[in-house]
Parts: structure tokens; sequence; C-alpha cells
């Protein structure tokens, strides 16, 4: 499979990106063309790779328009994902987005394209942290938001969503 588009392809890219709302955002010719380039490749590569990408409401227009299958919050997008045919998940989002995702897709390969990309409540308390609670209050039980590390997840009772409240 080629990964490098015809110019009518490219056309054809680019006009899909400036109808899914990129033009009415200020992206200019040049800009459409720029992120053209790029989402008619990573589309194919998503056919190819057998790959679905889950996009954070907080990525930018680019991804959320031009290559994302399922956007929404990272529960939820760990869900859709769980439940793709897909073999690959590359979540475009935070850290512990991803470790969610593989936590409900034990079986799938899940691809963090900015693994440095972190989050301050998540990082805001360690499984350390947690193990040290319990020690300081045997018996209670630990409830922890799904916005935590994996670490902190395997170290609770329970894990909540916004959801329910």
């Amino acid at each position: 499979m080629a990964l490098t588009p015809t110019e009518q392809e490219l056309e054809d890219e680019a006009a899909r990106l400036a109808d899914k709302g990129l033009a009415g955002l200020g992206y200019r010719d040049e800009d459409l063309e720029r992120a053209a380039r790029l989402t008619w490749r990573i589309n194919r590569l998503k056919k190819e790779k057998k790959a679905v990408i889950p996009a954070h409401v907080y990525q930018r227009p680019e991804i959320l328009l031009g290559v994302a299958d399922f956007i929404g919050d990272s529960y939820k997008l760990a869900k859709l994902g769980a439940a793709s045919d897909a073999k690959t998940i590359v979540f475009c989002g935070v850290r512990f987005m991803a470790e969610t995702a593989k936590i409900l897709s034990p079986d799938k390969e899940v691809l963090l394209p900015a693994p440095e990309a972190g989050c301050s409540l998540s990082e805001s308390i360690t499984a350390a942290d947690v193990r040290g609670l319990k020690r300081k209050h045997p018996g209670a039980p630990v409830v922890v938001y799904i916005n935590t590390t994996a670490a902190v997840k395997a170290e609770s009772d329970v894990v909540v969503t916004s959801a329910p409240a």
C-alpha cells in the first residue's frame, strides 16, 4: 500500500478536512494541504494495521476531524476501543487513558503517540501514596477515580467514574 498520496488524493483529503470544519477554524489552503498530507497517511496506515484512534476532546482539530475514530472522555474511549475489532489502539490522550484502554483490551496493542503526555490529576497520587494510606487506615476500602494510573488502580478496591455522580 503506497504511503504517498497522488495529487488528486491530496486534494480530496484537503477538501474533506475543509468540509469537516477545518476551513471554518481558520485553516488556510497551505494549512489544509499540510494537514491533509498527514491525515491521508495516518488513515491509510490505520486501515493497513487494523487500528483505531480514540481521541480525547482536547486534541488538535486535525486529529479530531481528520483521523479520530472516536471522540469523547477517557473511559468512553477506552470502552469503544475495547469493543472495536481493531488489533491496535492508538490513543490520542494522556498516559492514564492509554493504560485504561490496555486494562480493558489486554489482547490488543495499545500505543500512546506522546508517552510523555501526563495529567496533573492522575499524577497527584501514586501507588506508594495509596499503600501508605492503607497502612494508616487498615481495612478501610480504597476508592479511586478512574483518572489515575494503572498502578494506583491496582492498589484500590473500587474504581469510579464521574458518570454515576
